[in-house]
């Protein structure tokens, strides 16, 4: 239900944490915490913290973390448990995840009818699970099940699905989820801050007496989410990892959805004694990012939980683990492309040696510079490698991995690891690199303090593995880091990245070991949509001060010039000395399948100034970064920095582009790169679906398909591609730029280091595709080794109108978007058929191209032809809920109330608009619309849009676990092969 279950921390970057301390950079200054108090309450605060965090302790332990940022109006929060899957009990793993799953149920004030006639029913199916549990007898337990499922449904007569999510659409929050991990369980909404009254209201609600409603149904799709895990290569690699790390620790011996055998015999007791437990304040924390007065905070949180009551919590506290003293390997099969990992257990966060392991990451892999970058990546030795440091409370996992190049074998990637690896230990690195590592850092800081979510990700971090006694080191990072030598580096190294580590082979072929769970047989449920508890209707009469919309005029928020022979896009930056600057031009790959392929190679190549080394190495001293993108009809080239090395920077840029020098050697290694990266794409699920749903739309000439042949890409020569470069800015293209420097300055600038054609050369041709007409009911399969099924409906509708925006930003909220959307809560909540699902009727970039309406089910195979029809019968009848509809449409105008287009995103905003044929804000015409559509409206759209029309059903899945009389039953089934949906 929930994302990110096993989600890395920070498993290519350097952690969130590290990236918004200390805003203003200095050795000298002394980072050190302080007391005070204001309007009556004391909280403590590190000096010289650029986020000018607030850590509030109530008198019932209950910790509130507070750091205003008044971007925009609204507030990102977080409400965080110190529990996660390592206080799991040893025979009921799984537990903290399913009890985060419960917190979205409601209470006994809201999510039920009538909470008298609802609890006896609760309380027998409690005690069936108890008894279910302790049954063996095959036979007895299903007969058990039975009255379970007989008992669930009687008593989801009385349950509101889904009534929290429906609150959060109300006072207009964005993004209602949650997280269960090793150490935490963490809520996330993000209000509008005129909202926050009733939001305290409903969570010190939500806490207070979380009711253990819909149960089997939730259980349902725990069991979905579990099976997805087993189609997930990567997240098998993590368990076996940490498995093999942590034979002592929970880190390695309990996962967070739990095993199989705990899955299939939940326990309602254990559940409620483990929140009874773990869910207290003094294990708790409330983190609020955003835009509103601290002062006045505070007393609103006070206020509404300073009802919770502390209780002694015992913190897990498992026996230290034996150091690893000899090499461990361990293998993991699977579709997907074949990878290693080589990783070492680390020391706990906020240690002195775990500060220097995150910091030898960035040596090793920053993008740029680093060993890995300039001697692997640059000079194409591998598919690819990576450094990275995932940390725990306790402990840390430290690794580097990689993918073999064609020809290549696991074993030789990992000796061209080590090789580096060595060359760390000996030192054998430029002192510079730390100097720039530590002024990236610092430019990095500088965007992240601006976003709600880096400042909370920081906080939530500090909660978690420090109990927040830890931020001073947060906000003394840069100091700390520019302080360290090579020789901490050096010592580091040696201690920690020993002969005895882990080798983690990721392998190509059938995981033997694979279980999947089965699914039960459950009856449909009574969702009660459009019911509500008057508990909720009370808190729709709380009355709120409405914030006012900021439109852009796109007259007066962007500055459109002319600079030489082409269009300037400008806006000043007036907050810091950051510059962002794009080349745009109006062709991608749709003109040239050379483009994409000869922009990447300019990344190899040297000049007659420099090698590719040097650039790389320059461009990180400079703290500047330029990265291009090829779309199928724009190409952009973007080069951001510190503004005082502009000239510098875009000089450079210039100067590699017009004078990159063909290199038959680095061309050779492209090719055999992007061969294997063909060969690799074949074996990944979503690479398939996606060339799937491309046929469905545009049949078989289409634009994933219609790529150059491998005999193409083999025969393509050094100059064919540098010429392109060379020749680059001889065709059409816009500047834009945000920065500090004044238009004049700019212009004049650009104009000295910019060299502009006389004229500018018309754009190569461009291909064109054409839309596909479903006409019939037509399933397009592939096969692929999976437990699960996903099936994607296609239907080309109707050429963009942008009349029609506002009906389906209306439409898509209410029937696929979010938990509180009818898909979601029929096919997911009632049904019990997908852990994922959603539908849209999606909105074309272009004024030229076409709507299409999209839907999504991933399911148990056996589930599937289920799970089709629970969508068919959506999209042929549509159930209204007025009320629902209405709550949609206030959100909708909420969300873009709280919405600010702020630095350069006014700009591109003007291009979306006249991509789309229009010269306005169409936030605007969205929101001034919505009080206007009616539910005729709505349930004419669907019906002359939807209902009763033929779809094209892309669907992947195992050919031993579906069968082709069950696809034959959906429609005329066309089995594609690979070679067919990639086109080569």
């Amino acid at each position: 239900m929930k994302s990110n279950k096993f989600r890395w921390k920070a498993m290519f970057a350097a952690c969130l944490f590290f990236l918004v301390t200390g805003f203003v950079f200095s050795q000298n200054l002394e980072y050190k915490w302080e007391k005070t108090t204001s309007k009556g309450y004391s909280y403590e605060y590190v000096t010289h913290d650029p986020m000018k965090t607030r850590f509030y302790t109530l008198d019932n332990g209950l910790q509130v973390v507070l750091s205003v940022n008044n971007r925009t109006p609204r507030i990102a929060v977080n409400i965080a448990v110190r529990t996660g899957s390592n206080t799991d009990p040893r025979d009921h793993t799984g537990l903290a995840h399913y009890l985060e799953h419960i917190l979205f149920k409601g209470t006994d004030k809201f999510g039920s009818l009538d909470w008298e006639r609802e609890k006896p029913l609760l309380d027998k199916i409690e005690a069936l699970y108890e008894k279910y549990n302790s049954t063996q007898d095959t036979l007895l337990r299903k007969e058990i099940y039975q009255e379970i499922d007989r008992v669930s449904n009687e008593a989801a007569k009385y349950a509101i699905a889904g009534e929290y999510d429906k609150l959060m659409t109300e006072i207009g929050s964005e993004g209602t989820n949650a997280h269960t991990w090793m150490e935490e369980t963490v809520y996330k909404e993000n209000i509008p801050s005129n909202a926050i009254d009733k939001f305290l209201k409903i969570q010190a609600e939500r806490f207070r007496k979380p009711i253990v409603r819909l149960f089997h149904t939730e259980l349902e799709a725990v069991y979905e989410e579990k099976n997805r895990s087993l189609d997930n290569d990567g997240r098998k690699m993590n368990e076996v990892m940490n498995d093999a790390l942590f034979p002592t620790h929970n880190y390695g011996q309990q996962t967070t959805i739990g095993t199989i055998e705990h899955l299939k015999n939940p326990s309602i007791t254990a559940i409620n004694e483990y929140y009874d437990t773990f869910y207290v304040p003094n294990n708790m924390a409330i983190i609020m990012v955003g835009d509103f007065d601290a002062d006045q905070m505070i007393k609103k949180v006070d206020e509404h939980f300073s009802y919770m009551r502390p209780k002694p919590v015992e913190a897990y506290d498992p026996a230290p683990e034996k150091p690893m003293d000899s090499p461990l390997v361990r293998e993991v099969y699977g579709p997907s492309p074949e990878h290693i990992r080589l990783v070492w257990r680390s020391p706990a966060a906020y240690t002195k040696d775990a500060q220097v392991l995150n910091l030898i990451t960035s040596i090793l892999n920053n993008g740029k510079a680093g060993l890995f970058d300039i001697n692997i990546n640059q000079k194409q030795k591998l598919q690819g490698a990576y450094s990275g440091l995932m940390q725990y409370k306790d402990y840390g996992v430290f690794m580097v991995g990689g993918g073999p190049k064609q020809g290549q074998n696991l074993e030789q990637v990992k000796t061209i690891l080590l090789e580096e690896l060595e060359k760390l230990k000996k030192g054998n690195f430029d002192l510079d690199l730390l100097k720039a590592i530590v002024a990236n850092y610092k430019l990095d800081e500088q965007e992240a303090l601006k976003s709600n979510d880096s400042r909370l990700n920081a906080l939530l971090n500090v909660f978690i593995k420090s109990n927040n006694t830890a931020w001073d080191k947060d906000v003394a990072y840069l100091s700390s880091m520019a302080r360290l030598t090579k020789e901490d580096i050096v010592r580091v190294a040696n201690t920690y990245l020993s002969e005895n580590y882990l080798t983690l082979y990721k392998r190509q072929g059938e995981d033997k070991n694979m279980v999947k769970v089965d699914k039960p047989p459950i009856t449909p449920i009574e969702t009660n949509a459009g019911k509500e508890s008057p508990y909720v209707q009370a808190i729709k009469q709380m009355e709120v001060v409405p914030i006012a919309p900021k439109w852009i005029d796109f007259k007066k928020d962007l500055d459109i010039d002319r600079v030489g022979p082409t269009d300037l896009f400008y806006i000043q930056n007036m907050e810091n000395e950051l510059f962002t600057m794009e080349y745009r031009f109006g062709m991608g790959s749709y003109n040239s399948k050379y483009l994409p392929i000869a922009l990447n190679y300019l990344n190899y190549l040297a000049t007659d100034s420099y090698i590719a080394e040097e650039i790389n190495k320059k461009l990180y001293a400079l703290a500047s970064n330029y990265r291009t993108n090829v779309s199928s009809e724009t190409t952009r080239i973007t080069i951001t920095g510190l503004q005082e090395n502009f000239r510098e920077v875009v000089g450079l840029i210039e100067h590699i582009i017009r004078n990159c020098r063909p290199d038959e050697e680095a061309l050779a290694k492209l090719k055999e790169r992007i061969m294997k990266g063909r060969s690799d794409s074949k074996l990944e699920k979503r690479a398939i679906l996606y060339g799937l749903t491309n046929y469905a739309t545009y049949g078989a000439k289409n634009p994933f398909n219609d790529v150059l042949s491998n005999e193409e890409i083999l025969t393509m020569t050094p100059g064919q591609l540098t010429d392109i470069l060379h020749g680059l800015f001889d065709f059409e293209h816009d500047v834009i730029y945000y920065g500090p420097k004044s238009k004049g300055e700019l212009k004049s600038t650009l104009n000295s280091i910019h060299s502009f054609p006389g004229a500018f050369k018309p754009y190569p041709e461009q291909t064109t595709y054409t839309y596909k007409t479903q006409d019939r009911n037509r399933v397009l399969f592939a096969h692929y080794d999976m437990v699960q099924s996903e099936i994607q409906w296609i239907r080309n509708t109707e050429k963009y109108d942008p009349e029609k925006e506002p009906m389906i930003n209306l439409f898509n909220a209410y029937f696929g978007g979010g938990m509180g959307s009818v898909v979601f809560q029929t096919i997911r909540e009632s049904k019990a058929l997908a852990y994922a699902t959603y539908a849209q009727y999606a909105i074309p970039s272009k004024e030229e191209q076409m709507f299409r309406m999209l839907a999504y089910v991933g399911s148990q195979s056996d589930k599937m032809l289920q799970a089709v029809d629970a969508m068919d019968e959506l999209l042929d009848e549509l159930p209204l809920n007025r009320e629902e509809i209405r709550a949609k449409k206030a959100a909708i105008k909420q969300t873009i109330a709280t919405q600010r287009i702020v630095e350069i995103e006014p700009i591109y905003h003007y291009l979306e608009a006249k991509e789309k044929g229009v010269e306005y804000d169409m936030r605007k015409k969205v929101h001034d619309s919505m009080d206007d559509i009616t539910l005729h409206d709505i349930q004419l759209f669907h019906k002359e849009k939807l209902a009763d029309k033929p779809y094209t059903y892309c669907i992947i899945g195992s050919e031993e676990r579906i069968s082709e009389g069950d696809l034959n039953t959906i429609g005329e089934v066309e089995k594609l092969t690979l070679e067919e949906i990639f086109g080569y």
